[in-house]
């Protein structure tokens, strides 16, 4: 039998009095309440009930055990009313794992005005490059660059992630302006360092000027890399929405447009098909954020 029901059939008996009455109560027979309570008698090995033809009563054990029990269902009513609440209400605190760039520039603005319309949720942005297993880490929510390879997981699409070619001014006064990707093996590219896992743009695309081996100055930070190409460094191969403000400012000039890398799919990537209500609420208002 199950224990639990057991307990809440005991505690009917004793509050009701009568057998009868927690049989309908229960919508079973009064042989089969008498049952539930053999069944504790057995399990405790003690008699709970003083039964007389007229009445019954508790014995010592039995108001002790009535009192535990009591405690014990309440407990129960109040953990499955929490997690209901869960279920129907977003609260609590949801953990995002993000490539630097795209959390700082695009997601974190997103985050400020969600936390403003859901008071009773707190994010966790962990911003970093390299690429952690989401089944390995605590994270509810993981955006990636990139095609979704894993079919375990479930992704929405946030947009693209397109990349431009930059430079400063000056440095393209100085050193002219590369009009094919052959030519920029004559400049000063500067290189992005990948983390484990991650890949570069096929050399097909950003030719080997721009891999580590070849460059003065590489870094695993594009502000680092751009702030870098403000000074006169070399040429930047960056997302769009990091060099954006200076391109539109004249303080970098985008260069080689028409051999800028296909845009790659940008993906809010999560383990569960039914993911609990604060994750979906996150989910959609990200989702609608970014929507065209």
């Amino acid at each position: 039998m199950d224990k639990l029901k057991s307990m809440q059939v005991f505690v009917s008996v004793v509050e009701n009095g009568r057998l009868r009455k927690t049989a309908d109560q229960f919508d079973m027979s009064a042989t089969m309440v008498g049952k539930h309570i053999q069944f504790l008698e057995a399990a405790l090995q003690t008699c709970l009930l003083n039964r007389t033809t007229r009445k019954q009563s508790l014995t010592e054990s039995g108001q002790a055990y009535y009192e535990e029990c009591k405690r014990i269902l309440e407990e129960v009513q109040l953990a499955e009313n929490r997690i209901q609440t869960l279920q129907n209400t977003p609260q609590g605190t949801i953990k995002v794992n993000c490539p630097v760039t795209y959390g700082s520039e695009v997601l974190a603005p997103i985050v400020a005005d969600f936390l403003q319309q859901h008071t009773s949720l707190d994010v966790e942005m962990t911003l970093e490059n390299a690429l952690i297993d989401p089944f390995q880490s605590d994270a509810d929510l993981f955006i990636r660059i990139g095609e979704l390879h894993d079919s375990t997981l479930v992704a929405r699409q946030l947009g693209v992630y397109p990349l431009v070619y930059c430079a400063a001014p000056d440095y393209l006064a100085k050193h002219g302006e590369p009009k094919t990707l052959d030519e920029l093996k004559k400049h000063t590219c500067l290189g992005f360092v990948y983390s484990q896992g991650q890949t570069t743009q096929s050399a097909k695309l950003d030719t080997d000027a721009f891999r580590k081996r070849n460059t003065r100055l590489a870094a695993n930070n594009g502000h680092a890399l751009k702030t870098a190409a403000l000074h006169n460094a070399g040429i930047i191969l960056q997302p769009s929405i990091l060099v954006c403000n200076e391109i539109a400012r004249g303080d970098l000039i985008s260069l080689l447009d028409e051999f800028t890398p296909a845009p790659k799919p940008v993906q809010l990537i999560f383990r569960s098909r039914n993911p609990s209500i604060k994750i979906r609420t996150f989910i959609d208002f990200v989702v609608s954020a970014l929507a065209p």
